[in-house]
């Protein structure tokens, strides 16, 4: 069977087209992120799939919750994820969206991980240069974590830059073994 990530993608760049051919990228983030919310919360993830559940009740379950707050066409592409029995994907096709929006919008996610919390200057700061090493918008997220001892760690796209002191102490430590 293909992985949850494979069966997501067409639906999410579906998804993603609809939307920016209707000028709506906003709109579609916040309900793909409140119908990913709402198919995570129990009891939901069990009733996807019960085949004693008809597609029309299932899908109750996201335009009752979501009421007037989800735009047409987006409930229309619940109907469609409902029809095949895709509502489970909804968490998966939320974040290829999310990519696919920052992609179009030449803006990129970076998390730091940083061992002690960072102010209002320094975040900026790190948002600046990152956003001069990339070329792109940054949208930086920041975490702490005290196991880092100092420093921080960069994550963007699929590179990893590790500036904390435990990676140079666990670098040191394989460099003495070698």
């Amino acid at each position: 069977m293909l992985n949850r990530t494979t069966l997501a993608r067409p639906y999410a760049r579906a998804a993603f087209l609809s939307a920016r051919e209707h000028d709506a990228l906003e709109r579609w983030s916040a309900d793909l992120e409140l119908a990913a919310q709402i198919s995570m919360h129990d009891p939901v993830p069990g009733l996807l799939d019960n085949p004693r559940l008809s597609r029309d009740q299932v899908l109750s379950l996201f335009t009752g919750i979501g009421g007037e707050q989800l735009a047409p066409q987006f409930v229309n592409f619940l109907k469609t994820l409902g029809q095949y029995r895709r509502l489970a994907l909804l968490p998966e096709i939320c974040a290829q969206f999310e990519t696919l929006r920052r992609e179009a919008e030449k803006r990129l996610r970076v998390l730091v991980t940083s061992a002690y919390p960072m102010d209002e200057e320094q975040t900026r700061q790190m948002s600046e240069r990152l956003q001069a090493r990339f070329g792109r918008e940054i949208d930086l997220v920041v975490e702490v974590d005290a196991s880092l001892i100092g420093g921080a760690v960069i994550r963007a796209q699929d590179q990893v830059m590790d500036g904390s002191v435990r990676g140079q102490l666990e670098r040191l430590a394989r460099q003495v073994a070698a």
